[in-house]
């Protein structure tokens, strides 16, 4: 698939890149790809969450009602869960909610991700881009020239640019990573691609 390549004033520049077929013209494997988003997304999870169940409640131990006679249900403390400020019938307890995947899965995963967004004709190719300085209002102009200002953008870098990666971060809608970075729930959330193209064959020999 080819690509026509862009500068940052949104003109052609009369090249054409080639999207390696390989990578960016697979057959979508959708299952491949919920399982790498299920993974990434459970990552981020701190799973720290805790609550207090019956023995963790500092309170009286007395039995608070004889056991027989009185007509209701039998109760020996008021640390039961079914007392206010009782303890928690099975409560949520820290753990890892991470899990594994085969590295060939994931591979799998973002070539769809990819494929998709080249089938869609989501995929801008970039010749370069370069800052001199930290300017949110740079990096803003080069989508707006780009006309993706007003969308979600993945931009990917052949390597780390910190000044083109601060000069993102105020815009809530545009993410920068580099190239051997790139996950299948970030591809996916972007309604754009946006391609730097020395970053082209750094995907391809990630994903290979």
């Amino acid at each position: 698939m080819k690509v026509k390549v862009l500068n940052t004033s949104g003109a052609e520049t009369g090249k054409e890149v080639n999207l390696p077929k390989d990578v960016f013209g697979i057959e979508p494997n959708d299952h491949a790809i919920y399982l790498d988003v299920k993974q990434f997304r459970a990552n981020q999870r701190q799973g720290t969450h805790k609550s207090k169940d019956k023995s963790e409640i500092t309170a009286s131990t007395r039995k608070i009602k004889r056991q027989k006679g009185t007509g209701t249900a039998r109760a020996g403390s008021v640390k039961s869960g079914v007392m206010r400020g009782g303890g928690r019938f099975h409560g949520p307890r820290p753990r890892d909610y991470s899990f594994k995947l085969n590295k060939k899965l994931k591979q799998l995963a973002r070539k769809s991700a990819l494929s998709y967004k080249a089938k869609d004709k989501q995929v801008v190719v970039l010749d370069a881009i370069s800052m001199e300085s930290v300017k949110t209002k740079d990096f803003a102009a080069v989508l707006a020239n780009l006309k993706l200002n007003d969308q979600r953008t993945l931009m990917v870098l052949p390597s780390h640019d910190s000044n083109v990666y601060m000069s993102s971060r105020n815009l809530p809608n545009a993410e920068v990573m580099i190239a051997s970075d790139i996950n299948t729930y970030e591809i996916l959330k972007a309604k754009s691609l946006i391609l730097v193209e020395g970053a082209i064959s750094q995907i391809k020999e990630t994903l290979n």
